[in-house]
Order: structure tokens, then sequence, then C-alpha cells
């Protein structure tokens, strides 16, 4: 809300359109503040929780190992099918093995197959952020536009999508918000010489533990990198001391050590061999799983991952080295620069791996917010300001696009109308950018990714079943007449599979094995690829060729990028 001067010269309060007044209403009172983040996550992550399909391949692989620690009865070591899994620690797996259980508990059908319940750790880790996001924005500003920040935080297309799948980053960003939010205030507190609130201690320490548990040593990462920078700031370190690290340190060892002692013993010390040795040196020192791009790729695809934002945190660049000096841009400056670079020094590029930075850049976009440094004036701003029309509107082309060149000419109908509101909302949103309204700009995006996020994964997805492979050959399995059919995939390996047909899937190795799987009796289905079909043909006698197909599945990869063919061949006693 801005002032102006009345007739006689006495300052007047101006006034605000509704936007405003409902942001000033939302903000009158902590409670509702948090009320309000609340819906916005509700309304933003749960669209899609239960319709979307695994999507290959972390998800599942995630999924089916939490699947199998509840079929084995075996909470510390970590299983997919019969590989060891040591990539990372054991938080993430627990966390979707309870979410599982009280799903079995409460009476869910088919539990352990609904891969709804195991996001749920991750739609409760992406909304805990966006509350911490809030929590840990009062150290820089009011409450009203630090609402605002953690708003334009869970508005952020990479939140949205980590909310949706039975991964580690949600929580992951909620564990290193909670501990960055604390050393923020402690920073902040020792150089305006105020005391820290009691929150500050498990916040931190609590963050950093259940953290380790959940990705190993991202969240000290995240948090040494920022306390070493602002020591060398301040020429000392001893503000550190207000987060009574001697305790703290021994809280972590009581939480973590227990399950690290006892992989060690179980596995051989083959976890942290797999673990450091072969998951983190790897993508070190080479592209891990084929994901390389070059230095920059990440500053390029965060126009997309954190929009409707991106674009006003970029303009508030030049304030922050412009105000470096400060406490409040010191901190914001070093809880993201130096983590940004490291990320994108190493070969290995994946877009959540950033999650955790975008936070403390809504933060800072608010903080330039209120310094007024999103001014449409500014060289280039307007132009900048085009992403936020510009993603809604490419995305809404791409799954037309995707639709009419994957399934067979057809559009996503029922999603278009939501699409065409975002895209408009966006422009809307630029266009009172220009005008000069920056904050009504960023309500604005908010308000079309609240559409936006809803109709791609709620609704447009729906309308894509060649993405959908391995839940229509699920449902193959599903409608044989024989009951609990043995099932096998030649060529078609996809993790997804894995998780929606069962944890004994079997994966023959050529035509003959898969032949041998049809001819060994019982209830028995198995699914050949087209690239092997040949090869499975030709395992069959002449005089007795492979037995008529069940029905045939054509779809779209999106890991390798191509279509697939697959046909379902049954076998029944």
């Amino acid at each position: 809300m801005t002032t102006s001067l009345s007739a006689g010269g006495v300052p007047r309060l101006a006034s605000v359109d509704r936007i405003g007044r409902g942001l000033d209403a939302l903000s009158l009172t902590h409670a509702r503040a948090a009320a309000a983040l609340l819906a916005l996550c509700l309304l933003l992550f749960l669209p899609g929780q239960i319709s979307l399909q695994p999507m290959d391949r972390d998800e599942p692989r995630f999924a089916q190992a939490s699947k199998q620690m509840l079929e084995s009865g075996d909470l510390v070591d970590i299983r997919f099918q019969g590989e060891a899994r040591h990539k990372k620690p054991v938080g993430i797996y627990w966390a979707q093995a309870a979410a599982v259980a009280a799903g079995e508990a409460l009476g869910v059908p088919d539990a352990r197959r609904q891969i709804a319940l195991y996001r749920i750790p991750s739609l409760i880790g992406a909304t805990a952020s966006v509350l911490l996001a809030y929590w840990a924005a009062l150290a820089f500003l009011p409450r009203r536009l630090a609402l605002l920040a953690a708003a334009l935080y869970a508005a952020g297309l990479m939140l949205s999508a980590e909310a949706h799948l039975a991964k580690t980053d949600a929580l992951l960003a909620a564990c290193a918000t909670a501990s960055l939010g604390a050393l923020a205030r402690v920073w902040l507190a020792s150089r305006a010489g105020g005391t820290v609130s009691r929150a500050v201690f498990p916040a931190f320490w609590l963050g950093m533990a259940l953290g380790i548990l959940i990705k190993g040593p991202m969240v000290p990462l995240f948090v040494v990198l920022p306390a070493l920078i602002l020591s060398v700031v301040a020429r000392s370190g001893r503000w550190l001391l207000a987060l009574r690290p001697g305790a703290g340190l021994a809280l972590t060892l009581l939480l973590v050590a227990p399950w690290f002692a006892a992989i060690a013993w179980k596995s051989g010390g083959a976890f942290y061999a797999e673990a450091v040795g072969h998951d983190m040196l790897a993508k070190v020192g080479g592209a891990a799983e084929r994901h390389w791009a070059p230095p920059g790729a990440y500053a390029l695809s965060f126009f997309a991952t954190f929009w409707p934002g991106a674009a006003f945190a970029a303009m508030s660049l030049p304030l922050t080295w412009r105000a470096r000096r400060e406490p409040a841009f010191a901190f914001l400056i070093a809880s993201v620069l130096p983590a940004w670079l490291i990320f994108e020094a190493v070969p290995t590029k994946l877009p959540h791996y950033v999650l955790p930075l975008m936070p403390w850049l809504a933060i800072l976009t608010a903080l330039a917010l209120a310094r007024g440094a999103l001014d449409p004036r500014l060289r280039g701003a307007r132009a900048t300001a085009l992403l936020v029309p510009a993603i809604p509107i490419g995305l809404t082309l791409g799954l037309c696009l995707a639709g009419w060149r994957l399934d067979s000419h057809t559009l996503p109908w029922a999603a278009l109308p939501l699409l065409a509101a975002a895209c408009a909302v966006a422009v809307l949103a630029w266009m009172a950018f220009a005008g000069g309204r920056p904050e009504r700009a960023l309500i604005l995006g908010i308000l079309a990714s609240c559409l936006l996020g809803p109709a791609v994964l709620g609704v447009a997805q729906r309308s894509l079943p060649a993405l959908k492979v391995s839940p229509r050959l699920a449902a193959l399995r599903d409608r044989m007449t024989c009951p609990n059919p043995q099932v096998a995939s030649l060529g078609y390996r996809e993790p997804s599979l894995v998780f929606l047909t069962g944890t004994d899937l079997a994966l023959p190795p050529d035509g003959a094995a898969a032949r041998q799987f049809l001819e060994a009796g019982g209830c028995r289905l198995l699914f050949v690829e087209a690239r092997d079909r040949d090869d499975f043909n030709a395992a069959w006698p002449v005089a007795r060729g492979a037995p008529a197909p069940l029905a045939e599945v054509e779809g779209f990869n999106l890991n390798t990028g191509r279509r697939v063919f697959v046909t379902a061949y049954a076998v029944a006693p």
C-alpha cells in the first residue's frame, strides 16, 4: 500500500485494488497467513496425486524399494527386486513405508500398489517447506511480504512437480529450509545485537538430522557453505555459538548414527562404497545416468522451473549486488551463490538439484519489491517479464502438440479451458508489471500457477494415454481370468512396471528364456517389446509358433524418447 498527500499536505493511504486488499486481509495474523499458504499448497499439489502414473525412472524405484521393506519387514536394508539399492539413506523409504502402512490400516484397497500413498511424504514435505519459507522470510520481511515470498515459492513449477513424485527432493527442501531459516535468524540477530527464539535450535538441528537421513550430505552442504562465508565476512564464527553446536551435534548423532551403523554392519560397508564411490562421486566426476549438461544449464532452466517468480528474481540481482554488504542481502548471496556455482560446475545436472535454493530467491524477490527494484522502466525489464506469459503459452502449445502426435491426433480438450485461463492471467500479470504495479504482477503470476499446475498435472495428463504404457500393461494383468498370474517382460524394463505388477516380475534376457517362462505352467503373462519380438518368435519350433497375442499396447517412453510397441501373451491352466 502506497502513500500520497491530501490537498492540505497531510499524508494519507492511497487506495489499493482488491488483490492488494486480499493480501492485507490474509496477512493480518500469522494464523491467517499459514492457513492461506496451506490452502494454496493443497490447490497446487493435490490435483493429479492419484491419477498421475508412476513416473519413470526414479519415482517407482523409490516406491518399489519402500514396498519391499513392507513385504520383507527389513527396515534397514534397501532393495529393488533382488538388487541392493545403496544410493540414498533410509529416511525417504521409512516415510513412504509408514504412509502405505497407514493406508493399509485405513482399508485402502491394494494399498501397496497405490502410488499416491507413496507420494504423501513428498506432499507433506513440499507443504512444510512452504510454511518454513514463510517462517524464514519473517526474519527479513514484514508479515505481508513474507506471505507473498512464501506464496511465490509455492507457485514454482519445480516444487509442484516434486510434490507429485515419491522421491527425496520435496522432503529435502523442507529440511534445508528449516536449517537455513534458523541460520538466517541467528545471523541477522548477531548483526542487529538481538536474541534468537527457542525455535531456532530444533529447527536447525532437526532439519540437519532428518536431511542427512533423507539425502546424506546435502543439507550440511547447503548450511556449511553460507556459515563459512558469513564467518569470513564477520571475521568471526562466534555468532554460530547461538546454535549450541555441542548439544546439536550430539542430537544429530543420536538420530542418524543407529541406522548408519546398522547398514554398515548389514552390508559389510557396501552401502558406503556404492553411495559415496559410485553415486555421489560419479555425479561429481562425470555425467551419471546420461544427465550431462554444460555450465549455465541451471541458470537457463531456472526461468521455467521457478516460474512465475524467475523473471522477477532475475530483476532483483542488480539490487542484490549493490546491497551486498547489508546483512540480509549478504545472507541471501551466501545461501544461494556458492551452492549454485557448485551445481553448475558438476557435470551431472538435474533441475531439482537447486530446489532448496528457491525459497531464498523468493525472499530476495520480495525484498527487491519492497525496495522498488522491480521497476518496468529499467532496461530490459518488460522484455524479461514476458517470460511470465511465455511459459504457460509454450506449455499449452506443447501439450496440444504432444496429444496430436502421440495419441492419434487428439487434444487435451478437458484441460484447455484451464490452460487458456492460465495463459490469460499470465498475460494480465505482464500487463500489470508493464503498468508499474509489480506486486499485482506477482500475485497474478501466483494465480496463473494455481490454474496451470492443476491443468497439467490434474487434467491434461489424463488425456495422454500414450505416456501411460506401464499402467496399461498392468491393467492386462488385472484382467486375467486366472488368479495371481506370474508376469515377465522381455525388452520393456521400466521400474514402473515392476512397481505395478509385483516384485516378482521376471525379466528374461532373451527370447528363449521368455519362451521357457511361458511354458513353465500355471497362469502366466508375458510382455514382449517390438525390438525383441523376432528373437522371441525365433525361439519357438517351426511347427508350433508362439501363442496368439492377448493384446498390444503402443505408447511413448519419456525416458528413451522413442515410441514403444509391446505385445502381451497369456497362458492359462
